[in-house]
């Protein structure tokens, strides 16, 4: 694959990522405004909502691609969202930690007294609410991540924008996801046979 698909490719995931991660940390900034308004508080967060969703998005996509491991690849794949899941979330925790005790390192006579207090930080509510959010974005993005992987290119399109079936039908799936299935069955059929002779 030469650079221009293989840049082009990289852009749209990233931008695909952002776009998710910018939805939930948008509307993390638009409760909060909703919820600081009645004590008639401003709140003003969006620029640093949608720089965050960048960073994050670009950390993520880089991270995905980092194994777990073969003990990780040899279990149900839930097992491998939640891995992933609670690592990320553990990683925003601790940069948002890192961050309050940057902040209040003048306060505290310096960064490392200021690490060691960060817990009775006034604003360790946000970081948990922060965290709280950002642990169910990324759990949302690493099932996608999974479901992508399991259904090809372009089949969570398929899935999400095919019609629904009729009730009583067994398979659920979109027809073109079956078509594909019954191709792969087809071919495994193909080099059996062909292993056998």
């Amino acid at each position: 694959m030469s650079a221009h698909p293989r840049l082009k490719q990289e852009l749209k995931a990233v931008g695909m990522t952002t776009l998710y991660f910018g939805i939930w940390l948008g509307g993390l900034v638009a409760l909060k405004r909703l919820l600081l308004a009645e004590y008639h508080i401003k709140f003003h967060g969006l620029s640093v909502a949608l720089v965050g969703s960048l960073v994050i998005a670009k950390v993520v996509l880089l991270l995905e691609h980092v194994p777990l491991g073969s003990w990780i690849r040899r279990r149900p794949v839930l097992l491998e969202i939640l891995v992933r899941t609670t690592m990320y979330a553990v990683g925003v925790l601790a940069v948002l930690l890192l961050e309050k005790a940057f902040e209040a390192r003048h306060e505290y006579g310096g960064f490392g007294r200021s690490l060691t207090q960060v817990f009775h930080h006034r604003d360790i509510d946000h970081v948990w609410v922060n965290t709280i959010c950002l642990a169910a974005a990324l759990l949302g993005f690493n099932a996608l991540a999974i479901m992508r992987r399991h259904l090809g290119p372009h089949g969570l399109t398929r899935l999400f924008l095919s019609p629904s079936p009729a009730e009583g039908v067994n398979d659920q799936r979109p027809a073109s996801l079956v078509e594909t299935d019954s191709k792969q069955e087809h071919e495994n059929a193909t080099s059996r046979r062909d292993r056998r002779q």
